[in-house]
């Protein structure tokens, strides 16, 4: 007797499914909805095999470090460079050698529900992740990529453990530990996509409890970018406490 396409269903999309005998039974069975099933399959392995790919690829500088005696190995990206409001956030990643995160990327690449899943896969996976976050008023004072390379050292100083060679994404900071500055690094680095997935939901959190206490701006939606319901938001409010008062347009309004 056949098996319900419901139960092949369950048995065939289980995560640790494993059996090239059940899969033979199901290239005999000609039900459209079990081939239907198989085609979708297949699509998955095609998926997870391009991955499985990048992944690699992506290890390329990890495993150079890795080659040269480094154990641990921190990515650092920020996020937060263009808004017009809130703070400029950088994270520091520190992955296991022996790690697997399947679809890391440049956190701008992914939906903010894959950005989310990964956040939570690396901090249960890293070895060490660090935050910093430098405010408005700093960012006004020194200008937004003295601030960047601030946040980048606060987040690396945050570490609970000391890296032995750093990922950077663009820039170089003040550090006696070895780094690389990897153009597009959070596009060709596994360390650096990680911090900068972490970084990026890390902000947008922050940006929508500010959504809370000035909500004319629409925080929660636009992270303090320049978007039109931002704009006519200081058109009609003026500005809040966590406006970037150096930068255009906001300046306007003081």
């Amino acid at each position: 007797m056949k098996q319900p396409i419901k139960t092949i269903k369950e048995r065939l999309f289980d995560p640790t499914f494993n059996d090239p005998a059940f899969l033979q039974e199901l290239l005999a069975d000609e039900r459209a909805g079990v081939q239907k099933l198989l085609q979708r399959y297949e699509k998955q392995l095609v998926k997870q095999q391009l991955l499985q790919e990048k992944y690699e690829e992506m290890m390329r500088f990890e495993n150079e470090a890795f080659q040269q005696g480094a154990r641990f190995i921190a990515g650092l990206d920020e996020v937060g460079r263009g808004p017009l409001a809130g703070p400029v956030v950088s994270a520091a990643v520190i992955l296991p050698k022996e790690c697997q995160i399947l679809g890391l990327n440049d956190s701008k690449q992914l939906s903010a529900k894959k950005r989310e899943e990964l956040f939570i896969e690396i901090q249960n996976k890293a070895v060490a992740v660090g935050i910093g976050v430098v405010s408005p008023e700093e960012i006004d004072r020194i200008n937004i990529y003295q601030a960047s390379r601030l946040a980048m050292k606060e987040a690396l100083i945050d570490l609970a453990v000391k890296p032995e060679h750093l990922l950077i994404d663009a820039m170089t900071i003040e550090t006696d530990i070895p780094q690389q500055s990897l153009i597009k690094g959070d596009a060709r680095s596994i360390s650096i996509a990680a911090a900068s997935i972490i970084a990026k939901v890390y902000r947008d959190n922050l940006m929508k409890d500010f959504h809370d206490v000035y909500p004319f701006y629409g925080f929660d939606q636009n992270a303090g970018y320049g978007t039109k319901v931002h704009l006519e938001g200081l058109a009609a409010h003026g500005i809040c406490p966590i406006h970037r008062k150096t930068f255009a347009p906001v300046k306007q309004y003081l």
